[in-house]
C-alpha cells in the first residue's frame, strides 16, 4: 500500500524542528546554499532593484534578506509559523520584508499578476501538491515574468540514495534506488540527526510535465556544481563533481 503523508504533517515537522534546522545558517543560508544553490539562483535572476518579488517558501529568510539588500520589494511566505518567527527576528531594520504565513499550494490572499519575479528555493519537494503550487506561481506572476525554483535533483536524490564506500578499491560511489517511486519518504536533516523531515519524490518527467501544464516555458536549467573558488574554500565539495545534488529551473510566464 502506498504511503501518504499530508502537507500538514510536513508543516508540523518543520515547526517542531525549525530552531534546530536553522541553527547553523549564516547570511548565505548555510554551506550548501553558499557553494551550490546561491550562485545558480543569482546567475538566473534578472535585475531586481525596484521589482516586486515573492520568496515562496522563505524559511528563515536569508534569501529574502539578500534580495531586499539588492533593492527588491520582497514579500516572503512560508507554511511554518516557527520559521517565520525566526525570519522576522533575523531581519534587521535596514531592510523591509513583508513576511506572511501561507502554503504555496494555495496563496489566495495574494492578488493575481502581482509579482515581477518569484523565487522558490528548495520548497517544491516539501509539498504534497506541487502541481497546485506551480499553478499558483503562474497566477501570481505578471505576464512575461520569471519563476526560479530549486529542488533536490530527482535523478540522484531518491529514497535510499547515498554514498557507498568500496574499501578494497579505496573508492566511493553514489547509490540511486527507487527512482520511479513517486511519493513520500522520510529524510534525516542533518544526516547525522535522529529527527526526520518529509520529502516528496517525483521523477524528472513528472516535474517537466507539471511545469508545462501550469503554462510555463522553460528558459534555463542549471545543475549546480562547485566553482574552483568554492573548492579552494571548501575542498570537501569535490565529491559534488560526481553527480548533482540539486537542479534549478528558470521558467517564464
Amino acid at each position: 500500500m502506498k504511503r501518504t503523508v499530508t502537507t500538514e504533517e510536513a508543516i508540523r515537522r518543520w515547526n517542531q524542528n525549525a530552531e534546530r534546522f536553522t541553527a547553523d545558517y549564516d547570511e548565505h543560508g548555510g554551506i550548501h546554499r553558499e557553494v551550490l544553490l546561491n550562485p545558480a539562483i543569482f546567475s538566473l535572476l534578472e535585475e531586481v532593484k525596484g521589482k516586486s518579488l515573492l520568496d515562496a517558501g522563505c524559511g528563515e529568510g536569508y534569501l529574502s534578506r539578500i534580495l531586499a539588500q539588492k533593492g527588491a520589494i520582497v514579500t516572503a511566505v512560508d507554511y511554518s509559523e516557527n520559521m517565520l518567527e525566526i525570519a522576522r527576528a533575523r531581519t534587521r531594520g535596514e531592510v523591509t520584508i513583508q513576511y506572511e504565513y501561507g502554503n504555496c499550494e494555495k496563496l489566495n490572499f495574494l492578488a493575481d499578476e502581482q509579482f515581477d519575479c518569484i523565487v522558490s528555493n528548495m520548497v517544491l519537494q516539501d509539498l504534497e501538491n506541487y502541481q497546485a503550487a506551480l499553478s499558483e506561481m503562474y497566477r501570481l506572476l505578471k505576464p512575461n515574468s520569471t519563476f526560479i525554483f530549486s529542488i533536490l535533483h530527482p535523478c540522484f536524490i531518491t529514497p535510499n540514495s547515498g554514498w557507498i564506500r568500496n574499501e578494497k578499491l579505496d573508492q566511493q560511489y553514489w547509490k540511486v534506488q527507487r527512482y520511479f517511486y513517486e511519493g513520500v519518504y522520510d529524510q534525516k536533516l542533518p544526516l547525522d540527526s535522529d529527527e526526520k523531515i518529509v520529502f516528496y519524490h517525483r521523477t524528472l518527467t513528472s516535474y517537466m510535465k507539471a511545469i508545462i501544464q501550469a503554462g510555463f516555458t522553460i528558459e534555463d536549467v542549471i545543475e549546480p556544481m562547485p566553482s574552483k573558488e568554492m573548492l579552494t574554500k571548501y575542498p570537501q565539495f569535490e565529491e559534488d563533481l560526481h553527480c548533482a545534488d540539486f537542479i534549478v529551473f528558470k521558467l517564464r510566464k
